[in-house]
């Protein structure tokens, strides 16, 4: 289109030299923070010992729960701070032993003879984990629906709250590291309220307290000292709380089943001798083939939901490359295997008190496997002083940050296409655990997928007695039904144009419902023209 408008140009300077291209790597703008681990350690300092206090327990806990040795989950979690980081590119999340897998760890070791066979399986894991990375099979990760993503870790943070309040009120029967609803005495909530029934005072009042710190903190000038965590703090007061209890002779005191439980360790020479390798023979057992593919595969799905869910925490935006993750999964696992340690995954729980602990680079999470080490080596008789009802206070905020109101009321405003599979997802998990909840939510994200489909796979536009349907981009056989109702409706005498011009793609099944239809209708006096390509045949790419 033309106008009457003119644009003058600026004369250009002659002899004057361009400015030179700058280089993808140029400094950054100045409002970009420096993201490299060497510029942020008063960050990732202090969040690497927040998650230390959290993983400890959890570490403890998944070995109880998984019947094989405590110290193997301390080895697993001090190899998933120390050989993940190291090769990941992932910038926020923190491997170790996972909750869900303890059942299935309980299992292989009773199946394939013992503890010692189990780790060849975590070897052979490992070496799986690897294949996956290098034919670069990471990429599963991208068909999970970001509804099921966010229901997780939702349905993680609810679990978090419905696990921990327990602890914080001092009734530790239930698995500290538990996220399924089945428990030792019941079930997630009749656990909950048997709690209540037995309160421990002493637990409430020091989880009580250390609430009010981990709340309190972001509103005190406190906050701006970064080498001091307000979880820190919270564990340092809930500890001398107990110690006074104890020492005044109170009966509110809470005794040894209620805090920290670290098996005797003297030294580092007491820390090598606790470290065991497979039994080499156990890989000529079968069993221990199936499982070591069995965790391989489970381990590496563990993995790839948390990465793409702690993406989605990261204040920076940053992608993870998955396929380097399933290569770094799969090293520490077979160093885990080799040395003694349960399987390791990515965990949400850990990566998620990462991220609220303001952590920003892989920094923090080698980090928590120094504290790990150094805490097992020399500081045993520190640490179990440490009230569980503290740690549970720190998961409990963690929770009520992942699953947050806003993000239902978030989720429910994007339509109900997003919301049910986002639903479907969190009670899943709560009421059964983890996989099968992804399982369940992803089964619901695609039934609404198809039902899209169906909807939006054809128009029919009437002009009198003429008839167009319009097919669309893309029409598979699950169209078909809705399809051959509409063409039932067409009256006697109309004139039908059935046009497939601009799909790219139109099932078998289509292409004869059509044909059908086209055969039957000189019999009801209707004109039939079709303007499609033949089956299965992709449209041509446009140049």
């Amino acid at each position: 289109m033309q106008t009457d408008s003119v644009v003058k140009e600026k004369p250009v300077a002659k002899n004057v030299a361009p400015p030179p291209a700058q280089p993808a790597s140029a400094t950054p703008k100045p409002d970009a923070p420096d993201l490299r681990p060497t510029a942020n350690i008063k960050y990732d300092l202090p969040a690497g010992l927040v998650v230390f206090l959290v993983a400890l327990p959890l570490c403890l806990g998944i070995a109880l729960a998984s019947n094989a040795p405590l110290f193997s989950g301390v080895i697993a979690g001090i190899v998933g701070g120390l050989v993940v980081p190291f090769i990941s590119g992932s910038p926020l999340s923190v491997s170790g032993p996972a909750a869900g897998l303890a059942a299935i760890v309980s299992m292989g070791i009773a199946q394939v003879g013992g503890f010692p066979q189990f780790l060849a399986a975590v070897l052979l894991g490992g070496v799986i984990q690897i294949l996956l990375g290098a034919f670069r099979l990471g990429a599963v990760a991208y068909f999970i629906p970001s509804s099921v993503i966010k229901g997780m870790l939702t349905a993680i943070g609810l679990l978090l709250i419905f696990k921990q309040l327990p602890h914080a009120i001092g009734y530790d029967v239930d698995n500290f590291a538990s996220v399924k609803f089945k428990a030792a005495d019941g079930n997630t909530f009749s656990v909950l309220l048997d709690s209540v029934k037995t309160m421990e005072w002493g637990a409430f009042l020091i989880s009580a307290v250390s609430l009010v710190i981990l709340a309190g903190w972001e509103h005190t000038p406190l906050k701006k000292i970064s080498f001091l965590p307000s979880a820190l703090v919270a564990v340092v007061v809930g500890s001398l709380i107990n110690e006074g209890l104890v020492s005044s002779g109170s009966a509110l005191a809470l005794g040894s089943t209620h805090l920290v439980d670290l098996p005797p360790m003297d030294g580092v020479g007491g820390f090598v001798a606790q470290l065991q390798m497979p039994q080499w023979s156990a890989f000529t057992n079968p069993q221990v083939w199936v499982m070591g593919l069995t965790l391989g595969i489970v381990a590496s799905l563990e993995t790839l939901l948390s990465i793409e869910a702690v993406d989605k925490l990261d204040p920076f935006h940053r992608k993870s490359p998955l396929n380097r993750e399933l290569l770094a999964q799969g090293a520490a696992n077979a160093t885990s295997g080799l040395i003694g340690g349960l399987p390791i995954t990515a965990v949400i729980v850990r990566s998620s008190a990462n991220v609220n602990a303001g952590a920003r680079t892989q920094a923090s999470a080698i980090f928590h496997g120094v504290f790990l080490f150094l805490a097992v080596v020399f500081a045993g008789s520190l640490l179990v002083h440490i009230p569980l009802a503290c740690l549970a206070s720190i998961l409990l905020m963690t929770g009520y940050k992942l699953a947050k109101p806003a993000m239902f009321r978030a989720m429910f405003q994007l339509g109900w296409g997003q919301f049910i599979p986002f639903m479907a997802t969190i009670v899943a998990i709560v009421f059964t655990d983890l996989l099968r909840g992804i399982g369940v939510g992803l089964v619901v994200g695609l039934a609404f997928v198809i039902r899209a489909n169906i909807r939006d796979a054809f128009t029919v536009k009437k002009h009198g007695s003429s008839y167009l349907i319009l097919l669309r981009k893309d029409v598979f056989f699950y169209n078909k039904a809705v399809l051959i109702q509409a063409l039932e409706r067409i009256p006697s005498g109309a004139s039908v144009i059935v046009d497939g011009g601009s799909t790219e793609f139109i099932d078998m099944d289509i292409y004869e419902a059509v044909l059908a239809f086209k055969a039957g209708a000189a019999a009801r006096n209707i004109n039939v023209e079709l303007r499609l390509r033949a089956p299965g045949v992709m449209a041509p790419a446009a140049h």
